[in-house]
């Protein structure tokens, strides 16, 4: 079986702005794999990101109904609700590994998915938090080096 990947928003972004060049081939490629596989997921979290960044923050910006569907479509990765248990464990997290609360938020999604690893631009590739290693498919190469779990 193959391994479970949670997506980070960035990685969901890249792969539909037009102005990302590699970035978004890369994003989307895997994004493509990921549904072949079935092995997807991501939070509630991730597609709030998706919308506001997408629709605000892009140089060209997506338009709203185009957001909208493609929060419909990803919406069958999320396989677990966001809890008080969830933010409590994210809180946690952040102490432990030292990052934002919202990084930490997504790692805790991502392990309550069961996820192997974290697709994001955002976090050290190669790094392990909470047993899930950080993968970037953005950049070349992409597998990480050491891994150094911070539980």
């Amino acid at each position: 079986m193959s391994a479970i990947a949670f997506v980070d928003s960035n990685i969901l972004i890249y792969a539909h702005d037009l102005d990302a060049g590699v970035k978004r081939e890369r994003a989307a490629a895997k994004l493509r794999e990921l549904w072949s596989s079935g092995t997807g997921r991501l939070s509630v979290q991730v597609l709030q990101e998706f919308y506001v960044n997408a629709t605000r923050k892009l140089a060209t910006p997506i338009a709203r109904s185009t957001a909208r569907e493609v929060i419909k479509t990803y919406g069958v990765w999320i396989h677990h609700a966001t809890t008080a248990e969830t933010v409590t464990r994210a809180t946690e997290i952040s102490d432990l590994a030292r990052i934002s609360f919202w990084d930490a938020l997504i790692v805790a999604s991502a392990e309550e998915a069961d996820a192997d690893e974290l697709l994001s631009e955002d976090l050290n590739d190669g790094q392990a938090i909470a047993g899930i290693r950080v993968v970037n498919p953005l950049q070349d190469g992409y597998v990480g080096s050491q891994v150094h779990d911070v539980r």
